[in-house]
């Protein structure tokens, strides 16, 4: 059951697509004290949701504040990420479970027992909200009503499943070449090669490099005939610079946002000065849609929106009051406290708060300034692309993911998880953050495999593939200035190739589940509680998923172990994936054990009574075949699988004959 309740005048966002009649609030689970809705927690209560975000599974204990923010360093301290999420789920899970959300572009303060341990608190930053209170008996029951009302999941195409090499920035087109050259010559799996901003001349959207990339739809066609697909980024700012059609075309037509005083906001990101799209006004959004064309003629068929919080470096006058100020420094005596005033000066140049309030949008007939509507630009950036696809290639499936997002946008395309860093902490957090996306409808994601940021290492690069495996985005990314990461550059290659491959073998199960989950609005990724509630040991695991119902992963996060303790909510076997050889290995009963996992294999366990598909792999996508099929079980009672295959190319999801039964 759903209520919905309306507060002052809201910004729409479109996030919520069923109708829904609304109900004068009169709640006895919160407590409302003007614009703060108070909920009383239980002891051993779970609270769930919020997508991306830092911590655990649970959220209790911490404070989270929902505005997209451009913050790669994130750690345990950090209060928001890239996305904004407002779903949020409490309950015991089984009998009498609450989902909230909070449907406002603006910033939300979630407290979950950080100031009153025994008190989840939500607070808006002004009157005008919406708010949907869903009532169910589980956490299934909950998420499944709440993505029924916000709208079916993006579909990707079948063969962005596959694995996906990225860097920024791969510089030339000899530099791609390269690269595939040494996956296919070690026969490593691979699908896709992301090309970062060094591809655009000089950094401006949907422009192509002549001078290192002499040869761009030559060299598209030539990656096609590997069956390597090249997937481009486009960025949320356009340069200011006179002669260039795109800037030229937004300035005469009004389509970038405006200042106090009715000129272009101007902003400096890559490219240096720059000026936002207002992606919110219709005409605009539709303006920049549109100029995906201009690479999809060439050949295109995926895309990564980056930058689009949005991402601010600094604003012209943000930059002069600074550059004024250090003047003063260079006459004084710098003390400690003088010290610190100048360094942090200096750290409020990006990503200022005063810049946000400093542009407005014409959305939906009204001028709304940027911060109230903030949480809104990613969203409608990615919706403009996927628009526009709809509109000139409207029966074939193109990639299409985003750094930043609110709810509503998961109908348009996935997210990578952010900018993170090569850390052991950000693989777990990579784990813990899949089934809180679910929950708020983001079903293809993945993270920057390996750490975006710093140097990774051979054995974290491994170990995260081996979880990664099974997350529909899967891409190795890495920042300009850190250690090259292609995973033919590392000391014990097979391993990788064996890792990778277990992908390959695997994705008739994956896509299956992805796909029953996006079309029947269910979870892909579950935490051990939505399937075995009753059981206090499994509510509290947070390191171990169902990826769908059949099988539990357990990934080895920690650094110089062999192994690890898992925990068996029922009795279970373990498959291990290793140089293209299913081995079967043990079978555990119900609690703890100690199992053994080398690295560069993939464990995988199998819950008795299901059935696991599993294909002979291949060096792409393409290579698979999706019908001859190994079907792994155990157990006398065998439950039928219903197995999902299409042509993963077209839209025509709901057929019939896309299911068929295993036994």
């Amino acid at each position: 059951m759903v209520k919905k309740y309306v507060f002052g005048t809201p910004i729409e966002t479109d996030a919520v697509v069923k109708e829904i009649k609304e109900t004068i609030w009169n709640d006895e689970l919160f407590k409302k004290e003007g614009n703060v809705f108070q909920y009383s927690l239980k002891p051993d209560e779970i609270v769930y949701g919020l997508g991306e975000n830092v911590r655990g599974m649970n959220k209790r204990g911490w404070r989270y504040v929902s505005n997209c923010s451009d913050n790669p360093n994130h750690c345990e301290h950090t209060n928001s990420l890239y996305g904004a999420h407002n779903f949020i789920m409490m309950g015991d899970g089984v009998s009498e479970t609450y989902g909230l959300f909070v449907d406002t572009p603006g910033t939300v303060i979630f407290d979950v027992g950080y100031t009153d341990i025994d008190r989840l608190s939500i607070a808006m930053e002004n009157e005008n909200y919406k708010i949907y209170l869903i009532e169910g008996e589980t956490y299934q029951d909950v998420v499944r009503e709440f993505r029924e009302m916000i709208g079916r999941s993006y579909i990707a195409p079948r063969w962005a499943f596959g694995y996906g090499q990225s860097r920024w920035s791969y510089e030339t087109a000899d530099e791609v070449r390269e690269v595939v050259r040494e996956y296919r010559k070690r026969d490593i799996p691979i699908d896709s090669i992301y090309l970062d901003i060094d591809y655009m001349e000089r950094y401006k959207d949907f422009t192509i490099n002549r001078d290192s990339f002499a040869d761009f739809e030559n060299l598209v066609e030539e990656m096609k005939k590997e069956n390597i697909h090249l997937v481009p980024i486009i960025d949320g700012g356009v340069k200011k610079e006179d002669g260039y059609d795109v800037y030229e075309e937004g300035k005469e037509n009004g389509y970038f946002c405006r200042d106090e005083n009715g000129e272009d906001f101007v902003i400096g990101v890559w490219p240096g000065k720059c000026c936002f799209p207002d992606m919110l006004n219709d005409e605009a959004r539709r303006w920049f849609g549109d100029k995906y064309r201009i690479l999809i003629d060439k050949g295109i068929d995926g895309f990564w929106n980056d930058m689009n919080e949005p991402a601010i470096f600094y604003s012209e006058k943000r930059l002069k009051r600074v550059f004024d100020k250090m003047e003063e420094y260079k006459t004084k005596n710098l003390d400690v406290n003088t010290f610190f005033e100048m360094t942090d000066l200096i750290g409020t140049i990006s990503n200022n708060p005063e810049d946000y309030a400093s542009f407005y949008h014409n959305y939906k007939g009204k001028r709304y300034r940027h911060d109230q509507v903030h949480n809104l630009f990613g969203y409608y950036m990615t919706r403009s692309a996927a628009e526009a696809f709809e509109r000139y290639q409207p029966e074939k499936r193109i990639l299409l993911f985003s750094r930043a997002s609110y709810i509503g946008m998961h109908r348009y395309g996935g997210i990578w998880q952010g900018d993170n860093m090569a850390w052991w902490s950000h693989l777990r957090m990579n784990v813990k953050m899949m089934s809180s996306l679910n929950m708020c409808g983001f079903l293809y994601t993945g993270a920057d495999v390996g750490g975006f940021g710093a140097d990774t290492t051979e054995d974290l690069l491994l170990r995260w593939l081996e979880f990664a495996v099974f997350t529909p985005l899967l891409r190795n990314h890495s920042a300009r200035g850190t250690r090259k990461q292609e995973v033919y550059r590392f000391s014990h290659i097979p391993k990788f190739s064996s890792v990778i491959g277990a992908r390959y073998q695997l994705l008739p199960y994956i896509y299956s589940e992805y796909m029953k989950a996006a079309l029947r609005n269910t979870m892909m990724f579950n935490p051990l509680s939505f399937i075995y509630g009753k059981d206090n040991l499994a509510r509290q695991v947070e390191d171990q998923l169902l990826v769908g119902e059949n099988i539990m992963i357990a990934p080895v996060c920690e650094q110089n172990v062999t192994g690890r303790v898992v925990y068996f909510p029922e009795r279970m076997k373990q498959l291990i994936f290793k140089d293209g050889i299913i081995e079967e290995g043990n079978i555990f009963e119900k609690g703890f054990s100690y199992v053994n996992m080398p690295m560069g294999t993939v464990n995988v366990f199998l819950r008795e009574g299901y059935l696991l598909p599993v294909a002979k792999g291949g060096k792409c996508v393409e290579d698979i075949n999706f019908e001859d099929l190994k079907v792994y079980s155990f157990g006398e009672k065998i439950k039928q699988y219903e197995y999902y295959s299409d042509d993963g190319e077209t839209t025509d999801f709901d057929m019939e004959s896309h299911i068929r039964i295993l036994k």
